[in-house]
């Protein structure tokens, strides 16, 4: 029976088990519009296509499968470039379907015309245009593939509109088939001898295609080994902070303690993470390309085993499967780092607790506090970027796994379009997105998305009036110079309450416990804006206090 290539595009998404979709609707996927109208697939109807394809991006991310996204031409495909962006740099599986102008139109720059395979070449694995309709299921079982495969990441495929229309006969569409890579006996025999004879090792933790058994696995064998253990830059999720192995988060403002004893150490093991610029403190952790430190690197694709760094031994393998092959490697009696562990874990302990005070009459250490004592060990935690985040990473203990969507991009706007993405995911779980005034004010749009499909996200909106980070290094590099950072904000908590949600205002810290306690009775979508003093830019130094050292 023929199918017209939008009936082929549902198809096969079904075939693949999507369950839901983002989207920004457009004129030039109509028939794909249409195809959805018969099926079981949710489609979510986001306000902004940035916004679209970071909930795609949340999916692919809390899954392992590819989130999907769809938009229109020109200017709906540029918006969601974003998107795209933090799903190649998170390494996050991702298919974004971008309708085009017809075929018998291209090469004219015709109306909102963009030659894809040329423009998002840098953002995309891989960039694909169908010109047979015929080939659709071809094309989106290659997108699965190439999506989830080696180093996870996005892929793009454009949809010329005639061929959306056109009717044809064609295989009907299966499941891609997952490709795992696996370490050899001989891999963990080597990786066993050098822990062996370690003094000082370290396991960092990082990157995507996790599940929670690799993560159950891992503390396993870092408990029986006594091996310290941290996590790459907004990767915290993948180790129960409370675990006795636990060393602190290797990213951005890292414990000064804990980049000492990866300086010092003789064994560093990164699973699962490249250890780019963020994580390694500018790439200072490590020396490039001969590291000082003996190094292990585990990683799921070949090609970035020894681009950057040079190993001692270099195994292809997704982490789960490294995990599981760790099994037949016996501990020594009494680990001569023990030592170090409980050391490093005493010192996150002490890191991670927050200050009390601080400028003005909000004091954020206090709230997070509450929060920890308050929310629930799998409840989602959610934000873009910006100072503000600092709260969240350093001060939030993180104890099961799928519990963070933050781009290691750092890219502002993200955190409340995962937060819808993730309350869709999860309706049964609690969802808090942390954001900064100017990260809200990227993607604010979607609290509508949020509303229009009764999830009940709670947003904290950290306001100071300025664009944080980039006021942070103004006052360092060019102090008492203020130009471009100061901003002018609505009234967030009426905003919410405009869209349909629920808003509440705090400027007290004794306001925070009850206004939270009320969002959550709400059963809405939730502001709370948390007004907050310019001057704690930081939690440990003030505005003025890094003017006066600059």
């Amino acid at each position: 029976m023929k199918r017209t290539g939008g009936q082929l595009i549902v198809e096969a998404l079904k075939a693949n088990g999507v369950k839901r979709i983002s989207c920004v609707p457009g004129e030039s996927f109509l028939a794909v519009l249409d195809a959805l109208h018969d099926s079981d697939i949710e489609t979510v109807i986001c306000r902004q296509e940035g916004g679209a394809a970071m909930m795609a991006d949340c999916w692919g991310r809390l899954t392992g499968e590819p989130g999907i996204c769809m938009v229109t031409r020109g200017p709906g495909a540029t918006n969601a470039s974003a998107g795209l962006h933090i799903a190649r740099q998170d390494s996050v599986p991702m298919i974004l379907f971008i309708g085009q102008v017809q075929s018998d139109a291209r090469e004219r720059e015709a109306f909102q015309e963009v030659e894809y395979r040329r423009a998002f070449t840098e953002f995309a694995k891989w960039v694909g245009e169908i010109d047979d309709a015929a080939r659709i299921p071809e094309f989106v079982t290659r997108a699965f593939a190439v999506a989830t495969s080696g180093r996870p990441g996005p892929v793009v495929l454009s949809l010329p509109e005639d061929m959306l229309v056109k009717l044809v006969d064609a295989p009907a569409a299966k499941p891609h088939m997952p490709v795992e890579s696996h370490p050899g006996p001989s891999q963990i025999a080597a990786f066993g001898a050098l822990l062996a004879k370690a003094k000082r090792p370290i396991v960092i933790l990082g990157g995507t295609r996790w599940d929670e058994a690799a993560v159950a696995g891992i503390e396993d064998f870092a408990a029986h080994f006594r091996l310290p253990v941290g996590c790459s830059f907004r990767r915290q999720m993948l180790f129960d902070h409370s675990h006795p192995c636990y060393a602190g988060d290797v990213g951005i403002g890292i414990n000064p303690k804990l980049a000492d004893e990866i300086k010092a150490s003789d064994l560093v093991v990164l699973l699962g993470g490249r250890f780019s610029e963020m994580p390694s403190s500018g790439y200072a952790l490590l020396d490039i390309p001969y590291p000082r430190q003996t190094l292990v690197h585990v990683y799921p694709d070949p090609e970035e085993l020894g681009r950057v760094y040079r190993p001692d031994l270099a195994i292809c393998a997704a982490p789960a499967e490294f995990v599981a092959a760790l099994k037949p490697l016996k501990p020594p009696a009494a680990p001569v780092w023990a030592g170090h562990t409980e050391a490093m874990h005493e010192a996150y302990l002490a890191w991670s607790t927050p200050p009390m005070s601080g400028p003005g009459p909000v004091q954020m250490g206090p709230i997070m506090e509450w929060i920890e004592h308050n929310t629930a060990e799998d409840t989602i935690f959610t934000n873009g970027a910006g100072n503000y985040a600092t709260w969240v990473h350093r001060f939030h203990r993180f104890r099961a796994f799928n519990t963070q969507a933050a781009p290691t991009s750092g890219s502002m706007g993200y955190g409340l379009p995962a937060a819808v993405a993730a309350k869709a995911l999860f309706p049964s779980r609690e969802v808090i997105c942390f954001a900064g005034d100017g990260c809200f004010m990227m993607h604010g749009q979607e609290f509508a998305t949020a509303v229009r499909y009764g999830l009940p996200i709670i947003t904290i909106v950290v306001n100071n009036g300025i664009y944080g980070t980039i006021r942070m290094h103004q006052e360092r590099h060019y102090p008492g110079r203020v130009s471009g950072t100061d901003l002018t904000n609505p009234d967030f908590a009426a905003l919410a309450i405009a869209y349909g949600g629920h808003g509440e205002t705090v400027e007290k810290t004794e306001d925070f416990a009850p206004a939270f306690e009320r969002a959550r009775q709400s059963r809405k979508p939730s502001i709370i804006e948390i007004k907050l003093d310019p001057e704690a830019i930081t939690p440990t130094k003030t505005l003025t206090q890094i003017r006066e050292k600059s």
